[in-house]
């Protein structure tokens, strides 16, 4: 699979994509606000149509993977933006890539740790204060029903 860099802003179909199914543009991890239209991305394109697209912030030595989509989930897209992301990380000198989602989203657990990334933190309320102070549109129940509290943090380490 062909990545390519997304530069000069993002595409009009990639910010619907995100609205659509994000609800913004605008990630909360850590305690920090990210927007994904001022950060670097990487999508994948294939039968004329965005199949993917992952946006990451590098910072000193670390690299965040603030946000990963794909659009038809296991057709390797998203293995192939991963290790892009990770390849892009270890080019620029970092020595982790670490990444949080929340604790509904069980698909992204199994998914990372498939793909060598270790579970190295549960972070008990943070989505609940990330709700009360910076995204208040975030949902409080995510997928299967789970009502949505905390972020569980990945990482992938070089050095």
């Amino acid at each position: 699979m062909r990545v390519s860099v997304l530069m000069d802003g993002l595409p009009h179909e990639v910010v619907q994509h995100l609205i659509a199914n994000w609800g913004s543009t605008v990630i909360a991890s850590r305690g920090r606000l990210h927007d994904l239209r001022e950060l670097p991305a990487l999508a994948i394109r294939g039968r004329g149509r965005l199949l993917g697209v992952a946006f990451y912030a590098v910072e000193d030595d670390e690299c965040e993977l603030v946000a990963l989509d794909t659009m038809e989930p296991g057709h390797g897209v998203g293995a192939a933006l991963l290790d892009a992301v990770i390849e892009r990380a270890h080019d620029e000198g970092c020595c982790r890539v670490w990444l949080v989602t929340t604790n509904d989203n069980t698909p992204a657990m199994r998914f990372y740790q498939r793909h060598g990334m270790r579970l190295v933190a549960a972070h008990p309320g943070a989505v609940d204060e990330a709700r009360a102070s910076l995204k208040r549109e975030i949902p409080e129940v995510g997928l299967d029903g789970i009502p949505i509290h905390d972020e569980i943090e990945f990482e992938f380490r070089f050095c």
